[in-house]
């Protein structure tokens, strides 16, 4: 998958709406001027970070990201919002929301279903930083208000869950309706599990059946452009969390019979269990990069048994620890920051009053 991410055009009005001048807002992001003027917009996963901390620099408001998360008008959203909130129940309109992600960007929306409790977390799988703290609560606003809107009630979340160490808890528990734990290691909005079958009184399977027939054709035809590698690398990506898949589950997952992959894998001299550590090392890697993600959530992640068989297979692929790589990482990482901003201030030049002037024109 490659990392693109794309983002609706509407994006510019409701910035514009909440008082947040377009261009200055590109400018200060480092983006194109001309981004949302195209028919599709797409961006990386770092100029979509970008975006969204410059969102926060240019708006005084602390509540901006709960009051753009909280819209789920119908006629600006994407046709996969649409199928969602036409969903039976709040259950069924999470699933179909994570599968819808695949069509449009390297962002997984997963579900941890852990005895009375469903946990919902966004993940940006290309991302090497921190979310923004407002893209954050933006889209957990937005689950939150599809869940309100689809059950027609004042659907009220457990907790809040926040990586960060500071926020406005009161601001936060005043939206969300209960309390945040900050500290916390993933940004996560979680319910009961029983909520997940509440019905939703926004169901409509007409339109359910029509958006959702041209949704689901988008990916038939995503899974075909894909060789069978790519697609069973994608699948293990989405089933590896807590359990380590099978080639039946997979097959399942992409809707082939068993012995139809496994004849497709043969004709490509693919090997599945070559694809499973593939899959599994590059993983590695991007959840060693995040400093939030626990070694032991990592292990998790990746669907070992245990810590210990994550780092033995670890040790196997790099010949380190998982801890001594993100420590080497980290380390590289702010040398290379520490080199960019020593460049950056040896190639100052003083200023004039005319060029502080132009850079002040919105």
């Amino acid at each position: 998958m490659t990392d693109q991410l794309r983002i609706s055009p509407a994006w510019a009005q409701r910035f514009e709406e909440q008082h947040i001048h377009l261009p200055a807002l590109l400018r200060r992001a480092g983006l194109p001027s001309g981004l949302f003027q195209q028919e599709k917009v797409h961006v990386t996963t770092a100029q979509l970070f970008a975006l969204w901390r410059a969102v926060a620099e240019m708006s005084p408001d602390p509540a901006i990201g709960l009051n753009l998360g909280a819209e789920t008008r119908m006629e600006r959203s994407h046709p996969a919002a649409i199928a969602v909130m036409c969903s039976r129940t709040f259950g069924d309109a999470l699933e179909r929301l994570g599968r819808y992600k695949k069509l449009t960007c390297p962002e997984e929306m997963r579900v941890h279903r852990k005895a009375e409790e469903a946990a919902v977390e966004f993940f940006y799988v290309e991302a090497t930083e921190p979310q923004p703290e407002v893209l954050v609560d933006m889209v957990l606003a937005w689950i939150l208000a599809v869940g309100q809107r689809g059950t027609g009630t004042r659907l009220a979340p457990l907790r809040l869950e926040l990586t960060r160490r500071a926020a406005p808890r009161e601001l936060l528990e005043r939206h969300f309706g209960c309390r945040v734990r900050l500290k916390a290691n993933r940004n996560a909005l979680v319910f009961r599990a029983s909520d997940l079958g509440r019905p939703f009184v926004t169901h409509n399977e007409e339109l359910l059946t029509v958006i959702g027939t041209h949704l689901d054709s988008e990916l038939a035809a995503q899974k075909t452009s894909q060789n069978v590698g790519d697609q069973v690398k994608d699948a293990l990506r989405h089933s590896l969390a807590g359990k380590r898949p099978s080639l039946q589950h997979v097959a399942q997952e992409l809707g082939l019979g068993l012995r139809t992959l496994q004849r497709r894998l043969a004709d490509a001299d693919i090997s599945f269990q070559q694809l499973l550590e593939d899959t599994r090392r590059e993983l590695a890697h991007r959840y060693l990069k995040h400093g939030t993600v626990e070694l032991n959530e990592a292990a998790f992640l990746l669907g070992f048994e245990d810590a210990n068989s994550f780092f033995r297979a670890f040790q196997v692929w790099e010949g380190t620890s998982p801890g001594e790589w993100r420590s080497r990482y980290r380390a590289e990482a702010g040398a290379g920051n520490a080199s960019g901003h020593k460049a950056k201030n040896k190639n100052m030049q003083p200023r004039t009053r005319e060029s502080r002037e132009i850079d002040a024109i919105p």
